[in-house]
This record gives C-alpha cells, sequence and structure tokens, in this order.
C-alpha cells in the first residue's frame, strides 16, 4: 500500500487524479440514465445501439486533434477545459424532447471525451516521468471508484423524488464545482521540460508490430469495459429481473473490483510484469462472464460483474502508458492511435451487443464479449510492451 501511500500525500498527484474521477463520475451517471433515454423513446435494443453510436463517432472524428490541441496548448490547460466542457456535455441529451438533437449531444460529449481522455493521459505518464513516481495506474483505479460512485448515484437520488434529468444536471453541476476548485493545482503539475508544445502529425498512419499488438489486446479490454458501462444496468433490468433499486449495483460492483485492482497495479505491475497480469486479467473477465450469464440472479451477477470489473482493471493502465511510451511515434503521437482504437471499442463495442442483442438476448451478447477473452489471451502472452 505504500504507492498509494505517496499518491494521496501528492498534492499534484491527487488533482491530474482528480481528473479521472470526474470523467467516470460523469459516465457512471449517464450509464444509469440509458434506460431513461430507452423507454423514453420507445427505442428497441438495436435502435439504441445505433444511437450509442454517435458518441464514439465524436470520440473517433476528434482524436487526433485532441492530441494536437494538448500539445499546442498544454496537456495540463487541456486537462481543465476537458473537465468543464465534458461536464456541459453530458447534459445536452438529458435536456432535449426531441430524438434527433440527443445523437448531437452524444457527439460532443464524445469529443470532449476525447480531449479530457488524451490529455490526463499525457498528463499522468509526463508526471511519472518527471517525477520518477508510478501513478498512471492509481490514476484509472480513480476513474473507476467515480464510474462506481456514479453509477451508485442514482439509487441515491431516486427515493428522493428526484427526476432523471434533474438528477444528471444536479451530477454534471457538481463536477464543474469541483473543477472550479482544483484547476490551479492541476495547471502547475510538473513535467519533464521536454515535453514541449510541437504537434503531432495528423496523418492517420496504420498501427504496426508492437503498437499493433497493444491495439488488438486494447480492443478487447475496452469491448468489455464498454458493453459493461453500456449495458449492465439494463442486464440487472431485463435479464436477471432485479428490484429497480439495484439497477446500477451490477455496474457498481464492476466498478469496485476494477477501482480494486487499479489501486494496487501501480505497485503488481512492476513485481509480476505486466504480460503475466494482462494474461491473468482475462482468464478472471471469461469466469465473471459466465457467472453472469448461466447463473443470472442479483447477487451471482453481481459477483460476475465484479470479477470482470478485476480482470479488465489494469488493462488501461499498462496499455496507455505503454502506448505514451511507445519510441516510434513521439509527442503522444502512439497515446493518440492507441486511444483511436480503444475508445472505438470502448464505445462501438456496445452498439454490437445491442444487435446482437436484438437478434438473440443480451445474454448471448455477453457471451459474445466472453470469448474475446480468449483472444485477448493469445495476444497478451508475448506482446511487447514499454
Amino acid at each position: 500500500m505504500n504507492h498509494l501511500k505517496h499518491f494521496f500525500t501528492s498534492r499534484e498527484a491527487i488533482s491530474i487524479g482528480a481528473a479521472f474521477v470526474v470523467m467516470g463520475f460523469l459516465f457512471g451517471n449517464w450509464a444509469t440514465m440509458i434506460p431513461y433515454i430507452k423507454y423514453t423513446y420507445g427505442l428497441s435494443d438495436g435502435q439504441l445501439g445505433l444511437l450509442l453510436l454517435s458518441m464514439p463517432l465524436g470520440c473517433l472524428a476528434f482524436n487526433y486533434w485532441a492530441a494536437v490541441l494538448a500539445n499546442k496548448y498544454g496537456m495540463r490547460e487541456m486537462t481543465v477545459f476537458g473537465m468543464v466542457t465534458l461536464s456541459l456535455a453530458y447534459a445536452i441529451p438529458m435536456s432535449v424532447k426531441w430524438l434527433y438533437i440527443v445523437p448531437i449531444g452524444l457527439v460532443l460529449a464524445g469529443i470532449c471525451v476525447t480531449i479530457l481522455n488524451i490529455a490526463m493521459n499525457m498528463t499522468a505518464a509526463a508526471f511519472e516521468q518527471s517525477q520518477k513516481k508510478y501513478i498512471l495506474s492509481t490514476c484509472h483505479g480513480l476513474f473507476s471508484a467515480g464510474l462506481m460512485l456514479g453509477s451508485i448515484m442514482r439509487s441515491v437520488t431516486l427515493p428522493m423524488g428526484i427526476s432523471d434529468p434533474s438528477h444528471m444536471f444536479l451530477m454534471c453541476g457538481l463536477m464543474i464545482l469541483i473543477t472550479i476548485l482544483i484547476y490551479n493545482r492541476i495547471l502547475v503539475i510538473p513535467i519533464k521540460k521536454q515535453e514541449t508544445k510541437e504537434v503531432p502529425s495528423l496523418s492517420f498512419e496504420w498501427p504496426t508490430g508492437a503498437l499493433l499488438t497493444m491495439i488488438l489486446i486494447s480492443l478487447c479490454t475496452n469491448v468489455t469495459e464498454g458493453s459493461m458501462a453500456d449495458w449492465a444496468t439494463l442486464y440487472m433490468k431485463d435479464i436477471v429481473k432485479s428490484d429497480p433499486i439495484y439497477y446500477g449495483w451490477g455496474l457498481s460492483s464492476y466498478s469496485a473490483f476494477m477501482a480494486l485492482g487499479r489501486f494496487s497495479g501501480d505497485s503488481i505491475i512492476p513485481k509480476y510484469g505486466p504480460n503475466k497480469i494482462l494474461v491473468w486479467g482475462a482468464i478472471t473477465t471469461f469466469v465473471g462472464l459466465c457467472l453472469a450469464i448461466l447463473l443470472p440472479n442479483t447477487v451471482v451477477t453481481m459477483i460476475g460483474f465484479g470479477f470482470v470489473g478485476l480482470g479488465v482493471s489494469l488493462g488501461s493502465p499498462i496499455l496507455y502508458g505503454s502506448s505514451a511510451r511507445y519510441p516510434d511515434i513521439p509527442n503522444g503521437g502512439g497515446l493518440a492511435l492507441m486511444n483511436t482504437f480503444s475508445m472505438a471499442g470502448f464505445l462501438i463495442g456496445p452498439v454490437l451487443i445491442g444487435y446482437i442483442s436484438d437478434i438473440s438476448n443480451l445474454s448471448v451478447a455477453f457471451g459474445f464479449v466472453a470469448a474475446l477473452s480468449i483472444f485477448w489471451i493469445i495476444n497478451a502472452r508475448s506482446a511487447k510492451l514499454y
């Protein structure tokens, strides 16, 4: 636990970690609003999946521009900018009465997700290099903690009689307030002198070699993460038939165990090696999904989702950090390329789940996610990581 002590006694580390909390918290709250969107507009699972495609379109369209902005205006400055704009963007889908405005709001949210994701990961990686301290896994743990907290907040406000839109507005306002309180500390996070404002190339390069292998693993982990984030609540409702107050608890269990794994990561990754951890993560994910699919009751599904969270927990810290240090593409270019495919997996994966669910059901769709774990194991054993 010593690495956590060092993290939480560093104001700079806490401040960049807060950006990860904000991103996770907002997404966790948005995920619990998805059933509201579905039933308000009378959407099928396939139609909902298509609607959710709007966010990845925003992410993918703006990915390299996010790296450009982080290099031109500063990764720390764009972290603060991303925290504010993402808080505003998530309020849009809940504040309109017309379905055609919802995807516009989600595209804007996707753009803001990419800006914040690129900037805060670049800042965390630069802090690691400057201070010679591992913090990236703990930062991703704080994202998971934020996701966990956000996913259960609706269980808190629902008994108060607060409507779904009002709940989302309240949560977005709270994140803006937190940003106002900490932005000065983010702007003085120490980074290496060579982190210049040189702009990376905007031309798309198809990944090859070690980076391609990392991206293939990341696609598996991020499809799993995205599927859990967008469909865990509906799985608890439609398949498990849980009481409404427990709808968000499956996602909360997943997020809690993900946070547990990530808070341990900065200690265990150097000790056991990233490849071994990725392999065992895939095995744990597979077991957890099988539990949820084969024994769909509230308690067992929460346990299964917890296993999934633990299994995927260290995928992003390992792969994002490795791609940020990838020597052949400097200035955040490797991270931007990784993020292009990772966010595609995270956000397009749920769309595939929607269509598979339309053809069969959510249990079969989750079985498809479980099958990805096998591919994940094969690639993780021999991946070259930096």
